[in-house]
């Protein structure tokens, strides 16, 4: 179904467009959220996300592949926003210091990542969050599948560790 949706997309079709955007807003909004605190900061990205996107869907190779191309995206514009920023002082330390809440669905789980180092932080929200295999996640994040197979492994040990 969804192939056949950005195929429509990739032809010129806005309201299939349109659909592929709201089917993976949620998920889109999840992973921004793992990478930045702001809730405007994430808003900034998804919308240069789909607007990329939006521009780019004819050089997708693959519809089969639509959702590890989007990812790889809005990855892409949260690092490029972070870089930006450090090269500002932040001049408002307590907004800084305070992340945007989380949805009450998934405020165990935020916590639980909160736990994990950065580096493996997002493998784990696109692992179990979102439900990207390993070698999907080893595309999006261009790394070698067996340090996204570690990373996962490492980070269950520590998250058993921290709860008991």
């Amino acid at each position: 179904m969804e192939a056949l949706l950005v195929k429509r997309a990739q032809r010129g079709d806005t309201d299939a467009f349109i659909r592929l955007m709201e089917k993976h807003k949620l998920p889109l909004y999840k992973i921004a959220k793992s990478y930045l605190r702001n809730e405007e900061d994430i808003a900034d990205v998804m919308q240069d996300t789909i607007l990329s996107a939006y521009e780019h869907i004819k050089e997708l190779r693959q519809a089969l592949y639509f959702k590890t191309w989007l990812t790889r995206i809005l990855i892409n514009h949260c690092n490029d926003l972070l870089k930006q920023q450090r090269r500002f002082i932040e001049t408002d330390w307590t907004e800084a210091s305070h992340p945007a809440p989380a949805p009450e669905d998934d405020r165990a789980f935020y916590e639980l990542l909160a736990e994990l180092p950065e580096d493996m932080r997002l493998i784990f929200l696109l692992y179990y969050g979102e439900g990207f295999r390993t070698r999907e996640i080893a595309q999006i994040l261009d790394m070698n599948e067996n340090t996204v197979k570690s990373r996962l492994q490492r980070g269950r040990k520590q998250l058993k560790e921290a709860i008991s």
